[in-house]
């Protein structure tokens, strides 16, 4: 796929990994949609693009919030036109500390659903009909080793994106026909702000670059004409697709 002037809309676009997206596909010459539900945060990653002469646009909105996405979507191509790409990064871990399903409340439960699953499908939604149209489009989904482990601890997380990952899988095979491509990407361990909620004692040492990882997905972008429809890639395993 061609990123340069490709329209990008891009979830969790305010620090981590959503942020270091956002500038290698400015760096690509994309025209970025940035969305995250803090307002300052988002403004300040939107004017540092901008700097750099990125055309990037802020939107602050909750993706977990049910009537988010047709508003979303409607702002985004009046902003930069029909969408090419859409990036689903934005994400929540529940309460932390980290807590057992038995300690977990349904409408903790219920939250991350929201956000995590059925914040990206309500976007997608209203997305995919203009890329069918256009035979032309890419649905990403930012998952988890935690979609395919059970880590204690983790439970509406990894429940979350291992449904993640099967949705990835059903727009790409009810799509694969229109033109338009989905697949999910595990970024790995990221030296990130969610990590360290998650595991306040871990090595930062040990941890990923998010710049790294948004480089690769970038890369997969780029090439995602090969990549086999609904497939979950591992951003750390990621090499030229053959």
């Amino acid at each position: 796929m061609e990123l340069k002037n490709s329209a990008i809309l891009l979830t969790g676009a305010s620090q981590g990994l959503g942020a270091a997206l956002a500038e290698r596909l400015g760096d690509q010459g994309a025209r970025v949609v940035l969305v995250a539900r803090e307002s300052a945060d988002l403004r300040a990653t939107a004017l540092r693009l901008r700097a750099r002469g990125v055309e990037a646009h802020a939107l602050a909105a909750d993706v977990g919030s049910a009537d988010a996405a047709g508003p979303l979507a409607a702002s985004a191509a009046a902003l930069v036109g029909p969408l090419d790409v859409v990036i689903h990064n934005a994400s929540t871990l529940g309460p932390t500390p980290l807590r057992d399903l038995l300690d977990t409340t349904p409408e903790d439960f219920e939250r991350v659903l929201q956000v995590n699953l059925l914040g990206p499908f309500r976007l997608s939604r209203a997305l995919a009909g203009s890329m069918a149209l256009r035979k032309r489009g890419a649905i990403v989904h930012v998952s988890s080793d935690a979609s395919v482990a059970a880590y204690p601890g983790w439970g509406a997380y990894s429940v979350s994106k291992a449904a993640l990952d099967h949705l990835a899988r059903l727009w790409a095979v009810e799509l694969a026909a229109h033109g338009v491509r989905a697949f999910s990407v595990d970024p790995g361990e990221m030296d990130t702000r969610m990590h360290r909620a998650a595991l306040p004692d871990a090595d930062p040492a040990t941890l990923v670059d998010p710049a790294q990882v948004a480089q690769r997905v970038v890369e997969m972008l780029r090439q995602v004409e090969r990549i086999a429809p609904g497939a979950r890639l591992s951003a750390a395993e990621w090499s030229a697709v053959p």
